[in-house]
């Protein structure tokens, strides 16, 4: 089943590793056979990857996109790992992304991943809020 693409004006995508930048106007095009592919909107920079859990996507990005991924599983072994250790309450999430990754589902666990990213701003969002609650009022 053929996958038709629509790109912004100067949008990227990785296909098979490859980056793809579109030029001035808007395009469309169609893929027709099986290939890896990331839209601009999906991808996670290493440079933005600032909390565990948008570490973790960067892993799952890189485990979708290679040929042959099991030192990125490995790493994401170890980083989900402290995930957990950290954040008990995020295993759901994590375990949800391994079921993921053992049905060789890798952009469904990128998708996983993106739903740890919000539960992880959930908790730092609260965990700030009740540092300003308790912060002294001057």
């Amino acid at each position: 089943m053929a996958l038709r693409i629509e790109l912004k004006p100067q949008e990227r995508l990785i296909i098979n590793g490859a980056l793809i930048r579109n030029g001035d106007r808007r395009s469309t095009f169609v893929i027709e056979n099986q290939c890896k592919f990331l839209r601009e909107s999906e991808i996670i920079t290493e440079t933005e990857a600032d909390t565990a859990a948008k570490r973790l996507c960067v892993t799952l990005q890189f485990i979708y996109l290679a040929d042959n991924p099991p030192e990125a599983e490995d790493l994401f072994v170890r980083q989900a790992t402290e995930i957990m250790k950290a954040s008990p309450s995020m295993a759901t999430y994590i375990l949800a992304i391994q079921d993921e990754l053992s049905a060789q589902q890798y952009h469904r666990a990128i998708k996983r991943g993106r739903e740890l990213i919000a539960y992880e701003r959930q908790l730092l969002d609260h965990l700030e809020a009740s540092l300003d609650a308790g912060a002294p009022q001057g």
